[in-house]
């Protein structure tokens, strides 16, 4: 018996041992687990949009407010016919059909009051999705259904700058069109007249149906504005092939509004990365108007790789029905976006920003850059 009471202590010693050790061990795979889950939280929950148009920003919300505002009836008898009214249809084709959703947004910013809030509430709601630096852009020649000039509509928006705490700048849009070119000129004028470093008009853009009317039409244009000292982003390789984003960087622009197709040639590619130009891509935007087919082979990651100086922005999250931060989501679930690849990015829109290298750097402060 005695042997018997032995073998057994030793045979639950043994056990006793081998059940501390299995223990040992699920704390450490317990304490890889969590440091796994740490690891694959993702860098970004603050953001920099370098590409937001005012009138594609204009939310369900912001439309009741500014219609209220200014006694102006709005033309649906629900939220949801409004939402159709704002937001780009399933089966939207091309550019040029995404553009048609822009006329009632621009309806609610004929006025100076309905131009300075538009400027604050885009502002503010975007500070609540995390943005902590922007550039507003708008043209000015689309706000003078009601009256106003150019000049006016800049004034308004400037205004409404100060009514918000979001660090943000405009950028004034020259449009793609037929038999514009004073108003394009005028637009110019402007952006030289209020051009500040910060707090202010900092740049000049080119939007609009960028096939129909192609980048080598503004050449004149552009090469005023470097005279002027105005620096410049132009819309390129978005509706139009790698050949836009080419004569764009030869006009002297600093960033491409878009750039997407800019892979359809090597040299194009190879001109972005010797001259560091940036590349405001907007990702659901370009799936929404088919600037790329096949969004599988979406090259924002490809252009990082590649180093070229890419920027994740919304362009019109209020049509397309997005944020800044569903962007960021979206290119981590579909594309395996890195969080050292998302902190490239950010440091990408903040050397791209029109802006004092004051406000650069706070901004890198803030974001832990």
């Amino acid at each position: 018996m005695t042997r018997k009471k032995t073998l057994l202590m030793v045979m639950l010693l043994v056990f006793s041992l081998l059940m501390i050790s299995c223990s040992g061990n699920a704390g450490e795979i317990v304490q890889e687990s969590a440091d796994a889950s740490t690891a694959s939280v993702k860098y970004a929950n603050q953001y920099i949009d370098l590409h937001l148009h005012l009138d594609g920003a204009i939310t369900l919300d912001i439309a009741k407010s500014l219609a209220k505002m200014q006694n102006i009836d709005l033309p649906a008898e629900s939220d949801e016919e409004l939402e159709k009214l704002l937001t780009v249809p399933a089966d939207c084709k091309s550019l040029n059909d995404f553009l048609k959703c822009f006329d009632l947004p621009l309806s609610l910013m004929q006025t100076p009051e309905g131009m300075s809030e538009a400027v604050r509430l885009v502002s503010d709601n975007i500070k609540n999705q995390g943005v902590v630096y922007a550039e507003l852009r708008f043209a000015p020649q689309s706000h003078t259904q009601k009256g106003m000039t150019q000049e006016d509509a800049i004034l308004a928006a400037l205004d409404g700058l100060k009514k918000t705490d979001l660090k943000a700048n405009l950028i004034l849009c020259c449009m793609r069109g037929e038999g514009n070119e004073e108003k394009n000129q005028e637009t110019l004028e402007l952006a030289k007249k209020y051009l500040v470093e910060d707090g202010g008009v900092v740049a000049l853009d080119l939007a609009g149906a960028e096939a129909l009317y192609p980048t080598e039409n503004y050449r004149e244009l552009f090469a005023k504005a470097s005279e002027y000292g105005v620096p410049f982003t132009i819309h390129a390789g978005e509706a139009a092939g790698a050949d836009s984003v080419a004569l764009a960087v030869e006009y002297g622009a600093k960033r491409i509004g878009h750039g997407v197709r800019s892979y359809e040639k090597p040299e194009v590619i190879q001109l972005l990365k010797e001259k560091g130009v940036f590349l405001e891509m907007c990702p659901t935007s370009n799936r929404q108007t088919h600037a790329i087919h096949d969004m599988s082979s979406y090259p924002l990651i490809d252009y990082l790789n590649q180093g070229i100086k890419v920027t994740l922005n919304t362009d019109d999250m209020g049509i397309e029905g997005t944020t800044l931060a569903d962007e960021y989501r979206y290119m981590e679930q579909e594309f395996h976006l890195t969080a050292e690849q998302e902190k490239i990015l950010l440091n990408n829109a903040i050397d791209g920003a029109f802006t004092s290298d004051e406000v650069k750097r706070e901004l890198r402060n803030l974001l832990g850059v």
